[in-house]
């Protein structure tokens, strides 16, 4: 996955919410983090649709969300990808998974099993009204994540973040008037091998990894998302509330 370059979608400012304002008084904006489990790819996409109508209706205040999950098996592309052909759709599905086209940044990837999925939709009001600033606070997040397993990550001149010449997290936005969604995709103990149907993200001539082949042990992702939500916590200055009642 891919950013969407700044100014795409982000075209103009809004002013801030009053929840955007108290939070910023009080020093740290407030994010609820909902768990939504292992879910179909177009089922998250409609909790992420839900959630960014009520953040763009402005009729009453919304907090800023984190949704995690999981997904089954799906292969998506997106709005940087050129007309993808028909056979190579087909192809895909015949292997088992889904395939969809979304309105993200990006080229095509894989989502599964064994990945834990992060959309923030957020209202960049909130935090700084700058989509470059905010794939790079993710790409800083994940660093962040992986530096907390012991594992060396950067960026690079390809987009997401590596550990050297692989891919480890995938990151794909989009936004509009200043909300967010889609987001990254972190690779724990995903099956590698879904990957060599396509070429991750259209980059040619690297790879992929995961947490467990880096570490040589099993990461799932249950484990890897306490880390996650501290490494979110700690660079976009939040804090972190956790929602049990769902969507």
């Amino acid at each position: 996955m891919s950013q969407l370059r700044s100014g795409q979608s982000c075209a103009q400012s809004f002013g801030e919410t009053p929840l955007c304002r108290l939070g910023m008084a009080l020093g740290k904006t407030t994010v609820r983090v909902v768990n939504l489990g292992r879910i179909s790819y177009g089922q998250a996409l409609q909790v992420q649709q839900k959630h960014v109508r009520q953040h763009l209706d402005k009729s009453s205040e919304v907090p800023n969300t984190l949704l995690l999950c999981e997904h089954y098996p799906v292969y998506t592309i997106g709005i940087r990808q050129a007309q993808y052909p028909a056979k190579e759709e087909e192809r895909l599905k015949s292997l088992g998974a889904e395939f969809f086209r979304t309105n993200r940044g990006g080229l095509i990837t894989f989502h599964g099993p064994g990945q834990l999925v992060c959309y923030p939709i957020l209202d960049l009001g909130c935090f700084k009204k700058s989509v470059r600033w905010y794939v790079c606070e993710l790409e800083k997040t994940v660093i962040r994540l992986c530096n907390k397993f012991g594992i060396k990550a950067a960026t690079s001149s390809d987009t997401g973040v590596w550990v050297g010449n692989n891919k480890i997290c995938a990151i794909g936005i989009h936004c509009g008037r200043y909300i967010t969604s889609h987001g990254i995709a972190l690779n724990c103990n995903t099956d590698m091998r879904w990957f060599d149907n396509i070429v991750p993200c259209g980059i040619v001539g690297k790879g992929v990894t995961s947490l467990s082949l880096e570490l040589g042990r099993e990461v799932t992702t249950p484990e890897a998302t306490p880390r996650l939500l501290e490494s979110f916590s700690e660079t976009f200055n939040c804090h972190m509330l956790p929602d049990k009642d769902g969507t």
